[in-house]
């Protein structure tokens, strides 16, 4: 495994964030979906106050339905990518968003981690973006598909992270408003 492309750490400046397809008709069938769905909840918040760009899709929406109702309140006011290809990649709108961000680091979060999310990461890595997957914040039906993806992500290149690690790595230092604010998201 190459690890060049890596950065030595995330910097809020050069990251972005995409909410994979965290839908209605799917999400009841997740693994462990109501502590993957606070877990990105809480990721989503953290990411709000240090102001990282997100993302949201969401795949053959008249199938699969729209954003879970939690998700969407976070979110606030948003538009959705509507794709039809498993990988974010796939799809032109998507990729025209992403690169107008001019982010190399991608935070991936939602579902399925087998599938779309899997797809996502390996189509960044191919397109030299650093995909940071929050393990915590992604999942399948099947727990065993899951665990499959992320070591597959992990040893193709992919960063593997924690919600909590990540917002506390991309704040960077302690006693400010951010940090502050980041605190009372992970107690």
């Amino acid at each position: 495994m190459n690890k060049t492309h890596y950065p030595a750490r995330l910097m809020k400046e050069g990251t972005a964030a995409i909410v994979i397809d965290v839908q209605e008709r799917l999400y009841p069938l997740i693994y462990e979906n109501e502590k993957i769905s606070k877990n990105i909840i809480t990721l989503i918040k953290g990411l709000k106050i240090l102001e990282i760009p997100l993302i949201v899709t969401q795949q053959y929406t008249v199938g699969l339905g729209s954003t879970i109702a939690p998700i969407k309140d976070v979110l606030g006011d948003y538009s959705h990518i509507e794709k039809k290809a498993f990988s974010c990649c796939g799809d032109t709108a998507f990729m025209d968003a992403l690169n107008k961000l001019s982010k190399k680091n991608v935070i991936l979060m939602g579902i399925e981690s087998h599938v779309c999310v899997l797809q996502t990461a390996l189509d960044l890595l191919d397109k030299g973006f650093v995909p940071v997957l929050i393990e915590d914040c992604v999942s399948s039906r099947k727990l065993n598909d899951k665990l499959v993806a992320v070591e597959r992500m992990r040893s193709e290149g992919a960063v593997i992270s924690t919600y909590e690690s990540v917002l506390f790595e991309l704040t960077m230092i302690s006693g400010t408003e951010v940090f502050k604010g980041i605190s009372r998201l992970v107690k």
